[in-house]
């Protein structure tokens, strides 16, 4: 738990790599389309719970492997933005299922250490090409929902993407206040 709290206030951050393909824009809402890097992720799925609930179950195992609760007991640092899966159904309202994505950081990516607890699995990930809204605040369910709606009607008739799955972001620690960044990437077909 030490390993976990020092890795995430005095740990190195990494950012995931991606590539800026373009810009756009509609009424309001501003958004990238962005090539993201694949990679070696940690995840944590949770089912049948309400995705802010899911969220606090599934982001302290993340947090406490990448802290060293790990078979080589080492805090690995940072990567954002830390991103979960959610899955909507036809009225937009979120499935009670969710799965959070960590990338691993370069150093670990060719050896990751393996995770103490069975939940956190290890997966590879394939390059995505993403639409990506950024808002800021302490993000709910209710504002990623909203922002995905924002960023669908922003695209309506310009872009074609993933209706069954979509990608909520968060690049902050808990404890920052202000300034906080969080985005929705709807994944590009």
């Amino acid at each position: 738990m030490l390993g976990m709290i020092k890795n995430s206030l005095f740990g190195s951050v990494e950012t995931w790599p991606w590539q800026v393909l373009s810009t756009g824009g509609k009424e309001e809402v501003s958004y990238e389309e962005r090539a993201c890097e694949g990679g070696r992720f940690a995840t944590v799925e949770v089912t049948d719970k309400p995705v802010d609930e899911a969220l606090r179950e599934a982001m302290p195992k993340v947090m406490k492997y990448v802290g060293g609760t790990n078979d080589k007991g080492i805090g690995m640092g940072m990567t954002v933005p830390i991103s979960f899966a959610v899955f909507p159904s036809e009225d937009g309202s979120l499935q009670k299922k969710l799965k959070v994505w960590f990338r691993i950081p370069n150093q670990f990516q060719s050896n990751p250490p393996v995770p103490s607890d069975d939940s956190v699995k290890i997966e590879e990930r394939e390059s995505i090409t993403v639409y990506s809204t950024q808002f800021g605040g302490y993000a709910k369910e209710a504002d990623y929902v909203a922002q995905a709606a924002q960023l669908r009607n922003a695209l309506e008739g310009t872009a074609t993407y993933r209706s069954d799955i979509y990608f909520c972001t968060g690049y902050d620690p808990p404890m920052k206040p202000y300034g906080r960044r969080n985005e929705v990437w709807l994944v590009k077909t």
